[in-house]
């Protein structure tokens, strides 16, 4: 049977799983930034890497001399960055690597304060990708910047909380085709040529999608995930991004979906929670069923504002029965989850209007029972060294409803300034 497309999956506006594939759980820079630069080091033909952060500290440094050296013995580098993440380092990355040697593409550059006037500006590029040789990939929450470095706070004793995964397998085409993408929408046509035969190769899209559903016996509008044998093989995942064309809901609906199943447990970090309606309602439901409902959120806040977004929901979610835990040890940036004993998503897509209208994110999620049982291992250390929040966080009176319109009246705002309309 001809195999589908390497664009087939990007047709479905929903997660589609593939089998055969090897996942390693990464925490943290101090494990990711060693793994990744070990594949860059024995990449034979290309590395694609899109991120929003690449910072100019030792640890980013470290990736950037590997990608350099990469680039010197006759690798293919290509990196884009996004404009507002990556604004401070540029110049230092441009001199570090130096004229046409690691062609690097920038996302919506942010020259000066004009430049926010211009259509889109307000979508950033969010990824965290990196692949070699389209074998090996890397996804997930952490930027370019040593884990105890933050832009606003200065360096810190911990590091802060978050992962990635490498991947190995099926899944790696479609996290390839997402960075090569990136870089060439950012790099204004630049490898336009390669990108059009790709295209040219994947002549019915469609066709191709519906033959991968038939294949693993999908349901697309229940999305309901029935693999065929030949897909059985560990470990399955899926590979969701969030952007403006045929991938709007993804990362939200994929969410959505195993909360819906969910017969136990849901366990969800990310720093910045702002869920909109459906998603809080999917929960509830959940809760009200008695699936245990834990939220690991910001203790240690790096801006006062998204921690009072998560605050102001604080109330109505512990009605419901959820537990709430604000992780203190350091900056919590981690944007996780663990659904029952086999559904696990890692990713760069926080739960606030940002990450799931405007952003363009991307995120893995593995159906494996043991990768299931690590990321949860983690959960539960990062729960024990974090603070519950045990008791009702507002008072009753005028003061904590206009708390709670003035977050809901900024989010309205924003959104209207990035071209968002509807109810959030």
């Amino acid at each position: 049977m001809k195999q589908p497309d390497e664009f087939a999956w990007y047709a479905l506006p929903r997660a589609v799983f593939l089998g055969g594939n090897d996942v390693r759980l990464l925490r943290g820079g101090d494990a990711l930034f060693p793994a990744m630069c070990a594949a860059i080091s024995q990449a034979r033909h290309e590395v694609w890497l899109a991120t929003y952060l690449f910072h100019d500290d030792e640890a980013a440094l470290y990736v950037a001399r590997t990608l350099a050296a990469a680039a010197r013995r006759g690798v293919r580098v290509r990196v884009v960055v996004d404009g507002f993440g990556s604004k401070a380092a540029l110049a230092q990355l441009r001199a570090h690597w130096g004229g046409d040697q690691v062609a690097l593409a920038v996302f919506r550059p942010v020259h000066l304060w004009w430049s926010w006037l211009q259509p889109g500006q307000f979508r950033r590029l969010h990824h965290k990708l990196c692949v070699v040789d389209g074998e090996i990939a890397f996804v997930g929450g952490i930027n370019l910047i040593d884990d105890r470095n933050d832009l606003n706070h200065g360096f810190g004793d911990a590091p802060r909380l978050d992962f990635a995964v490498e991947l190995r397998g099926p899944v790696c085409a479609p996290v390839a085709q997402t960075a090569r993408a990136m870089w060439t929408r950012a790099a204004f046509g630049h490898d336009w040529r390669e990108e059009v035969k790709a295209l040219a190769r994947s002549a019915e899209p469609m066709t191709q999608a519906r033959e991968l559903l038939r294949r693993m016996r999908i349901k697309p509008k229940a999305g309901e995930l029935r693999p065929s044998a030949e897909d059985e093989r560990p470990v399955r995942c899926a590979f969701v991004v969030r952007d403006n064309v045929r991938q709007r809901r993804a990362i939200e609906r994929s969410y959505i979906e195993a909360f819906a199943r969910a017969r136990d447990r849901i366990d969800l970090a990310s720093p910045y929670f702002y869920p909109g309606r459906l998603f809080r309602r999917t929960l509830r439901e959940a809760a009200r069923r008695g699936v245990k409902v834990r939220l690991l959120l910001q203790g240690k806040l790096d801006y006062r504002f998204a921690g009072l977004a998560a605050t102001v929901l604080y109330d109505e979610l512990l009605r419901y029965g959820m537990r709430i835990h604000e992780y203190t040890p350091a900056f919590l940036h981690a944007k996780v989850a663990v659904v029952d004993d086999d559904w696990a998503t890692v990713g760069s897509s926080n739960i606030d209007p940002l990450s799931l209208l405007l952003n363009l994110e991307a995120n893995v999620i593995v159906q494996d029972a043991a990768f299931a049982r690590e990321l949860a291992r983690e959960f539960d250390e990062a729960v024990a060294a974090s603070r519950e929040v045990t008791g009702p966080t507002l008072r009753g009176g005028w003061w904590p409803t206009l708390q709670r319109g003035i977050v809901a009246w900024c989010a309205h705002v924003y959104l209207r300034m990035a071209g968002i309309t509807g109810r959030y």
